[in-house]
């Protein structure tokens, strides 16, 4: 990857949720379903395909593209809302119960940031849908998150530039991740543990 291709949206997800997940997917192109990614699916059916409606004078597109030249950054919103007072409200359907997720919440501000730039109108909040419970929680786009994004945009171009797998996590995240089977994190956490100990038990430095 060169230092000027565009990062997708989906990744700033991936790569808050757990990095070498990332790097799987947008390094070496491996992708795998599981009962998560099919419900996922499902979820974005509704709102995969282009177009528009108004409901009660508020424009709502669907699938709407995003891009920023100046982050670097491109992808789709599943959802925008375009009300009559100006306001722009991006949201991201889940297929999970209504909770709190950063990597969820990361992924609709760079949404909102991308719009920004776009538009040349402050995008200050956006909501997830939450498909299993129906219900939408607010996310407020602080400086904080936009700020992440950023940093997260950064690394993960680092780490698609250096062409370098970062290590598995091998955590409570591994359970439900459709690339468990490929990541092997436990397999490779044991390795790196025991590489580790005999570079203690030869280095009179450890």
């Amino acid at each position: 990857m060169a230092e000027t291709d565009p990062i997708p949206l989906s990744a700033l997800q991936h790569w808050a949720y757990c990095p070498r997940q990332c790097g799987l997917i947008h390094l070496e192109q491996a992708f795998a379903d599981n009962i998560h990614t099919a419900r996922g699916q499902a979820v974005h059916h509704l709102v995969d395909t282009p177009g528009y409606e108004i409901k009660s004078g508020v424009r709502v597109e669907r699938a709407l593209p995003l891009w920023s030249d100046r982050l670097n950054l491109i992808g789709k919103a599943d959802l925008v809302e375009f009300h009559p007072d100006g306001t722009v409200f991006p949201v991201e359907f889940k297929h999970g119960a209504k909770r709190q997720k950063l990597h969820d919440d990361l992924q609709l501000a760079a949404q909102a940031m991308c719009l920004e730039d776009m538009l040349g109108r402050p995008v200050t909040k956006g909501a997830i849908f939450h498909a299993s419970s129906h219900r939408r929680r607010e996310v407020v786009i602080t400086p904080e998150l936009k700020a992440r994004v950023i940093d997260t945009a950064n690394a993960i171009r680092a780490m698609l530039v250096s062409g370098t797998l970062p290590p598995p996590v091998n955590d409570s995240r591994c359970r439900e991740c459709s690339l468990k089977e490929i990541c092997q994190p436990e397999a490779v956490a044991d390795q790196t543990r025991q590489r580790q100990q005999k570079h203690d038990l030869f280095d009179p430095e450890a």
